[in-house]
């Protein structure tokens, strides 16, 4: 990476998850109004829901979760504020990391968008690990999962440490690790 092309990321990033379409943009409005952020993504998924994420300055991001629960109100289904997020969770939500290595695989699915997010931090700061895929509950009934790769070490320690995060909540659908992928399995990722 060269430095004159470094962007530094956001240190803060917050989530909401809702359980409609129109307080999904509602809540993005009042997100976006309450402070300084960026808007990362804001759009319907599955089972027609809706995300809004924002990033930044730690104490603008709260203020910005903090309008955008009050206009959601019993829409929300989940949310999540990470600070110090790993500089690996922005390429990850927007699948633009590069694969710079084929090693053991970890996957994580689970039933909430948030909670991944959630998780994918976790994941990317306990071990040397890349991620593959991260999927936000588009084409997946409202599920989302993370697909990563490392060592057989590092991937199981990432793949405990997201678990952690997914199940203190109740929302894993399933953690794999496959500590020998045939090669073919990497093309059906990228």
């Amino acid at each position: 990476m060269h430095l004159e092309t470094y962007q530094p990321k956001p240190p803060a990033l917050a989530l909401i998850e809702l359980s409609s379409i129109a307080r999904g943009m509602h809540t993005t409005d009042a997100m976006l109004k309450a402070a300084e952020v960026e808007l990362v993504m804001s759009r319907s998924i599955c089972s027609g829901k809706y995300m809004v994420l924002v990033a930044g300055e730690q104490h603008e991001v709260e203020a910005s979760l903090a309008a955008g629960m009050d206009v959601a109100k019993e829409s929300a289904i989940d949310h999540v504020l990470l600070s110090n997020v790993h500089p690996d969770v922005y390429p990850a939500l927007s699948s633009a990391n590069e694969l710079s290595q084929k090693g053991a695989l970890g996957i994580l699915e689970c039933y909430s968008v948030a909670c991944l997010v959630d998780a994918l931090d976790h994941v990317a700061k306990r071990a040397l690990v890349d991620v593959v895929q991260c999927r936000l509950a588009m084409a997946l009934g409202g599920k989302a999962y993370l697909v990563f790769t490392g060592s057989v070490d590092d991937v199981r320690e990432s793949l405990e440490a997201g678990t952690e995060v997914i199940e203190a909540r109740g929302l894993l659908v399933d953690k794999i690790v496959i500590p020998d992928p045939r090669p073919e399995l990497f093309n059906t990722l990228v």
